[in-house]
């Protein structure tokens, strides 16, 4: 069971969540993304992200139409992540595509990029490891 707190940016207070790991992570719609996928390694048993930030990928896999793979979206700085690069994944970036072929990846890209998500999330965090969108 993770305890998973939220920043709900519509009312700037901190929400507290008790989730399975096959369980849809809060604000999740259609159980899209469960607590074992937004975990991925980490070995924390606490949580967190925002509201925005997962508003942001139920639009992006709206539009998307098909399912996002999400390696992880929750890591510790010294848990690791992309060696030497991006270690932001505190809960609002996700590690997505991973198992996408280049076109489907490409796909992703420009759905998140042409789309409205990331004025939701207010943030350029939904990233795929090709890069930032």
């Amino acid at each position: 069971m993770a305890k998973i707190i939220v920043f709900n940016n519509d009312t700037d207070r901190m929400e507290t969540y008790y989730r399975g790991e096959s369980e849809r992570m809060p604000y999740n719609t259609n159980r899209t993304l469960t607590v074992r996928e937004f975990r991925g390694s980490s070995g924390s048993s606490t949580l967190w992200t925002t509201k925005r930030a997962m508003q942001s990928f139920n639009t992006t896999r709206y539009l998307f139409g098909a399912p996002i793979p999400v390696g992880f979206a929750f890591k510790r700085p010294w848990e690791g992540g992309h060696g030497s690069q991006s270690q932001h994944y505190a809960g609002v970036a996700f590690d997505t595509g991973q198992r996408l072929s280049n076109s489907e990846r490409n796909r992703l890209w420009n759905t998140a990029n042409s789309s409205r998500s990331l004025d939701i999330c207010r943030t350029t965090e939904f990233n795929t490891y090709l890069g930032s969108f």
